[in-house]
C-alpha cells in the first residue's frame, strides 16, 4: 500500500483485524466513496481517477467566456494526485481557520481515508422535517450564518450543499473540497456563487418559505464581507434572463432543477435587486 498516513495522533488505535479491513477495502477499489467500519468507528473512503473529466467542464468554460461571466467558470482541472492534494491543501486551511473538518488519517496516490463526521445536515434535517419543523428551518438558517462565517474568514466551500455539512456540536462543519473556484475566478464572486448554491438547496427546502429565507439571507449577510453583494448583484442580472424561460418550460414539466433553480434565483434577485436600497447602500453600489 503505497501511501501516507497524515495527522497520526488523530488516529484512534488500529487493531490487527482493523488494519485487515482498511487493506481489503483499499485495495478492492469498487465505490467511489465507501465507509468502512472499524472497531473504534467508521472511517470513509475517497477514491479519485475513477471518473474521466465531464463534457460540462469544457463546456462551462467556454460558456464563460462567451457570457463573460467568471461565475461559469469551473474549479480547474485535476489528476487524481492533483485532487488529492488540493482536498488535503483546503481542508488544512479550512481546520487552520477555526472550521470543523474532517480528519485526513491517511492518503495515497488513487485514495483518501477520512474520518466520520456524522450526523450530516441533510440526515439532521430529515429528522426534522416531520419532528421539528421549527427546528428544520432554524438548521437551515444556521448554514447560512455559518457560510456567512465561513467567508468572513477569506474561505468559500465550492458546493456548499447540506450533505457536505455536518453537525459539530454548536458549529457547523464542512466536508467534501474537491471544488476551488477561488482558482478561477474572484474570491468574491467564488464566494457569491457559494451563497447562491446554498440557496438553490434552503429556498426549496424551507419549510415555512419566504420567512425562513429572510432570516437565512439576514444569518448569512450579518458576517459575510459586504463586497459579496456587488458580485451576488451581477450574477443575478445574468442569472434573472432565464426566470421567465424557465417558468414556461416548468409550466410543461417542472423538474426538481428547474425548481430549484426558479426559488433560489427568484428569491435573491428580489432581495438583492428589487427591493429598495437602504441608506448606506453606497458602499455595496460601488462593488457592483
Amino acid at each position: 500500500m503505497d501511501g501516507r498516513l497524515i495527522a497520526l495522533e488523530t488516529i484512534p488505535r488500529m487493531t490487527d483485524g482493523d488494519i485487515e479491513t482498511l487493506l481489503a477495502a483499499l485495495t478492492r477499489e469498487t465505490n467511489r466513496v465507501e465507509r468502512v467500519d472499524l472497531s473504534f468507528g467508521a472511517v470513509w473512503i475517497k477514491r479519485y481517477g475513477t471518473e474521466r473529466p465531464p463534457v460540462w467542464t469544457k463546456a462551462q468554460t467556454a460558456l464563460a467566456g462567451l457570457f463573460g461571466q467568471p461565475f461559469l467558470r469551473p474549479s480547474p482541472y485535476l489528476d487524481s494526485n492533483g485532487m488529492i492534494a488540493r482536498e488535503i491543501r483546503r481542508i488544512e486551511t479550512f481546520a487552520k481557520a477555526g472550521v470543523p473538518v474532517p480528519n485526513v488519517l491517511y492518503s495515497s496516490g488513487s485514495a483518501l481515508v477520512l474520518s466520520d463526521v456524522a450526523p450530516t445536515v441533510t440526515s439532521r434535517l430529515k429528522t426534522l422535517a416531520t419532528s421539528d419543523p421549527a427546528g428544520h428551518d432554524d438548521l437551515l438558517v444556521a448554514c447560512a450564518a455559518h457560510l456567512g462565517a465561513l467567508h468572513a474568514k477569506g474561505l468559500c466551500h465550492g458546493r456548499p450543499h447540506p450533505r457536505d455539512f455536518f453537525i459539530a456540536g454548536e458549529a457547523i462543519g464542512f466536508m467534501d473540497f474537491e471544488e476551488e473556484p477561488e482558482a478561477a475566478m474572484p474570491l468574491a464572486t467564488a464566494q457569491a456563487r457559494d451563497l447562491w448554491l446554498l440557496f438553490l438547496q434552503l429556498a426549496d427546502r424551507a419549510l415555512m418559505g419566504r420567512e425562513t429565507n429572510d432570516r437565512a439571507f439576514a444569518a448569512w449577510h450579518s458576517v459575510a464581507p459586504a463586497g459579496i453583494d456587488g458580485e451576488l448583484a451581477k450574477m443575478l442580472r445574468f442569472l434573472g434572463k432565464f426566470l421567465s424561460p424557465t417558468r414556461l418550460i416548468g409550466r410543461v414539466h417542472m423538474g426538481s432543477d428547474l425548481r430549484r433553480f426558479l426559488a433560489a434565483t427568484g428569491y435573491l434577485s428580489d432581495v438583492l435587486l428589487n427591493a429598495p436600497r437602504p441608506a448606506d447602500a453606497s458602499k455595496a453600489g460601488k462593488d457592483d
